[in-house]
């Protein structure tokens, strides 16, 4: 199950999404695509924010890649697309192609909460202590993915 995490600058919440699947994928050999991007270019191509880095790495996680734009391109790539936010699962239905394309795209934290439609926020402007609070939704956000992957390939 290939997986798309999309957040507002691709600098905070989608890169620690995608490291923390990739990471999980991994220890359970399974072959997926993971990544991640943003909607806003004034991040494009720099590394993950600091704050998220060393949250990352305060949980033994290191962030890597560099931040890109959501193209629409990512509908024919992706089985799943995650929505960090409510203005970042707008962003993206309003590039879906197709009732398939929409079919994709939820919020991370529906996940946890099914239904709820809950936002994750953003961490980018406050302190590093709502980088450990993030971290620890997607991290329970990516092990309901992760059982997901497996219930998959045993089906």
């Amino acid at each position: 199950m290939n997986v798309l995490f999309v957040c507002l600058g691709n600098i905070c919440r989608s890169p620690i999404a995608e490291a923390l699947l990739k990471k999980k994928y991994a220890e359970n050999d399974l072959d997926f695509k993971v990544d991640s991007a943003g909607f806003e270019p004034y991040h494009i191509n720099k590394p993950p924010d600091e704050k998220a880095t060393n949250t990352a790495k305060y949980y033994g996680l290191k962030l890597t890649g560099r931040a890109r734009l959501f193209v629409k391109s990512d509908f024919q790539h992706f089985d799943r697309i995650y929505a960090m936010d409510a203005q970042n699962i707008n962003d993206i239905k309003e590039l879906a192609r197709s009732d398939e394309d929409m079919e994709k795209v939820d919020l991370i934290m529906n996940l946890i909460e099914p239904g709820k439609n809950e936002m994750l926020p953003d961490p980018f402007h406050s302190g590093v202590d709502n980088c450990h609070t993030v971290y620890k939704k997607l991290d329970k956000a990516t092990d309901k993915l992760l059982e997901e992957a497996k219930n998959l390939l045993m089906a």
